[in-house]
């Protein structure tokens, strides 16, 4: 299997390793082109195999939730080399609504070799077909078909109630489970930071780490990676359907705002970016989403005690230290291994450096501030 579905005969440029492949493109239109079939699909799947999976608890789960280019990836890849949990994987897409099924065909398909290959993003990740990625929010996406299409608020608080979402989720959790052989699930989901409340209500063990980066550098890597994100997909147009289809809408030509709650910021950071002032429209949206989240931490108490929030300076300083925090918070048995492999992977990124004017700065700045400093960012960062 090709990583990520992309093309790997020669050695790519950056814009080429978009490319997808013919059959992941054909079978992810024809399955994200209907959601209530894939939803039927994966209820034929639960009925099947229902009892294999029914008397597995969900205990606990763990979610990587932040703004993008924060170290979420990272913090995924670290934790799912954890014995106790379980992931989705690159080999889950497209049809990852029906895991057990899909997971049984794979294991007996004929695949080349399966070499790691750096992702598209070009950030010194890399990755195969059994690296852990984020999946969780196509199916979000297939419940609430508003997200990520228009500026309608995006958050869900903790008196949200949606039955027939919250029992599909535990089954594909379960179902999860049962596939990896994992007692914990965890997920890569950035925009979860936006809905922690009510997850946190339908899962009141559940354990949240987020990310948060020093504005001016998290703005930096957001504006190279959206530059590249175009790029790839004017190139490779299939890519762009094929991120949606994923729920990547980040970066690219199908950009859109958080909206943690004000159409107005939402409209006015999608205004920023159209008029080419691409650093102020990513401070207000770092702004919006990591103050959405001290709002949110502030006003519930066990919301507070169930969200761990890393820095990504200190990750990058005192792996093994942030690391081993990390697990605690978790609730996952310590691991030698793991704060070694931390301690020896992490490191401050040296493969670019912000290019900023005086008076981009500036900007970054004021818009950031006063939530940079509720988390302990000063006027430098």
């Amino acid at each position: 299997m090709s990583v990520q579905g992309h093309v790997t005969k020669r050695d790519p440029s950056a814009a080429d390793k978009f490319a997808v492949t013919p059959w992941m493109d054909v079978m992810g239109r024809i399955l994200y082109r209907r959601p209530k079939l894939m939803q039927s699909l994966a209820k034929i799947e639960t009925r099947l195999f229902e009892d294999r999976f029914d008397d597995i608890p969900v205990r606990a789960p763990v979610w990587v939730s932040g703004l993008a280019r924060s170290g979420s990836t990272v913090l995924l890849e670290l934790l799912a080399d954890h014995p106790q949990v379980a992931t989705h994987r690159y080999r889950d897409f497209p049809p990852l609504f029906t895991p057990i099924l899909w997971n049984k065909l794979v294991d007996y398909m004929p695949f080349k070799e399966d070499a790691p290959e750096e992702r598209a993003h070009k950030d010194g990740i890399y990755v195969t077909s059994e690296s852990p990625e984020a999946f969780e929010e196509p199916i979000w996406m297939s419940f609430f078909p508003h997200l990520h299409k228009r500026l309608w608020d995006e958050t869900f608080g903790g008196d949200a109630i949606h039955p027939e979402f919250e029992d599909f989720l535990r089954a594909h959790i379960r179902k999860l489970l049962f596939v990896r052989g994992g007692e914990r699930y965890l997920a890569k989901a950035n925009y979860n930071i936006t809905r922690l409340d009510y997850l946190l209500r339908m899962f009141p063990d559940a354990r949240f780490v987020v990310p948060v980066r020093g504005p001016i550098w998290h703005v930096a890597s957001l504006m190279k990676q959206h530059r590249l994100f175009v790029k790839g997909e004017v190139e490779h147009p299939e890519s762009r359907a094929h991120l949606a289809r994923a729920g990547h809408f980040e970066f690219g030509l199908d950009r859109a705002p958080v909206n943690c709650g004000s159409e107005a910021i939402a409209t006015e950071i999608a205004d920023l970016w159209a008029e080419g002032r691409e650093a102020e429209g990513w401070a207000l949206q770092w702004r919006e989403v990591y103050g959405y989240l001290a709002e949110r931490i502030d006003a519930n108490p066990a919301l507070a005690g169930a969200v761990l929030v890393v820095r990504y300076e200190d990750l990058c300083e005192e792996p093994g230290a942030v690391m081993a925090r990390v697990l605690d918070h978790c609730g996952l048995d310590y691991s030698d291994a793991l704060v070694e492999r931390a301690q020896n992977r992490l490191h401050v990124p040296d493969y670019y450096q912000p290019e900023f004017s005086p008076e981009d700065l500036h900007v970054i700045r004021d818009r950031t501030s006063p939530v940079s400093r509720y988390f302990g960012y000063g006027p430098g960062s």
